[in-house]
């Protein structure tokens, strides 16, 4: 009896990170035009993205940061304010210790890594 080959599978993260990110968009109420700037992309290539003709991909390093960026937001701030209008209200409202609406905020790098660490502060205090 011979032995059956290995097959080594290997799962890509494209579209894992990709479905994420189009999730957590939509669930945040960001436009095409908003997440093309949170991931630094063309619109063209955000309106690809959410129709599923386009992947994100490590080897195309800023975009994949910001995405995992992006999804870590998402992530912590469910764990904050749990599901529900709560999160999307205060992704919209005025925040004093951020110094302006994290809606606005995350569409800059600058502003998405504040925001990460203003979400990861506030999670690790539950």
């Amino acid at each position: 009896m011979s032995a059956l080959p290995a097959f080594h599978i290997e799962a890509s993260p494209g579209p894992t990170l990709s479905k994420a990110v189009v999730r957590a968009a939509g669930f945040l109420g960001l436009n095409q035009a908003a997440l093309a700037d949170v991931l630094g992309v063309s619109r063209p290539t955000a309106s690809r993205l959410v129709a599923g003709v386009y992947q994100l991909e490590p080897a195309r390093t800023k975009e994949w940061e910001l995405a995992l960026l992006f999804v870590r937001v998402f992530r912590s701030l469910d764990a904050v304010m749990g599901h529900g209008e709560s999160a999307r209200t205060w992704m919209s409202g005025e925040n004093l210790a951020l110094g302006g609406k994290p809606l606005d905020l995350i569409r800059s790098a600058e502003g998405l890594v504040r925001t990460v660490h203003y979400l990861d502060a506030a999670r690790g205090r539950i």
